[in-house]
């Protein structure tokens, strides 16, 4: 679990972003970052261009460790294609993504606590690490003992997001198909997120 459960706000209002896109966040009202500081503004550098698009995309989601962060991002490198396209598709074939996409859970941070707490079946059998990696194909569903826990109800009433294209959701069922591995252009990010700069920032 995230340290930054508690706070995620503040993540929104130091990267001056409603990183997830939902109603309550404080920055829909101070634009500013929190602290007495906050409403300094300078132009930022290259440098922090760079960092502050890769605190956006870790932040996103569920602000992961920079160890693992750092992992996609040699996995990414590693694969044939274009790395930022890669990275992205690292990112959302992770468990708690996926759960999150499919409106299983109405947040990334409850995503990862229910993906932790063994409420998710992959393929049949119980999954209980966030991390895991999703395949194409993957059938993801909510254990049938979890389907009434109040915090899916709640995901399954919210008109907030709709579920991406490159996978499939029964909400009556409460299962999901992951079809295919999908691109930045095909991602549902509420913010602009800029992979290109995240790699720049890796390998300088």
């Amino acid at each position: 679990m995230s340290k930054r459960i508690e706070a995620k706000y503040k993540i929104n209002r130091r990267l001056g972003v409603n990183l997830w896109g939902r109603p309550k966040s404080p920055v829909n009202v101070r634009e500013y970052g929190p602290g007495e500081h906050g409403q300094r503004r300078r132009k930022p550098s290259d440098y922090g261009l760079q960092l502050q698009a890769k605190q956006k995309l870790k932040g996103y989601y569920g602000n992961i460790t920079e160890k693992q962060f750092r992992r996609y991002y040699t996995e990414a490198v590693r694969r044939k294609g274009d790395t930022s396209e890669n990275l992205i598709g690292e990112l959302e074939r992770r468990l708690d993504a996926v759960v999150y996409r499919m409106k299983f859970v109405p947040t990334v941070f409850s995503s990862r606590q229910f993906v932790n707490h063994g409420h998710i079946r992959v393929n049949g059998k119980r999954v209980n690490i966030p991390s895991y990696k999703v395949k194409d194909g993957d059938v993801i569903e909510v254990r049938e003992k979890s389907r009434q826990l109040p915090i899916v109800l709640l995901a399954m009433e919210s008109s907030e997001r709709d579920v991406p294209d490159y996978m499939e959701v029964n909400h009556n069922k409460l299962a999901g198909t992951f079809l295919r591995t999908p691109k930045l252009e095909d991602v549902p990010y509420p913010v602009q997120m800029e992979p290109n700069l995240v790699i720049e920032f890796y390998s300088r």
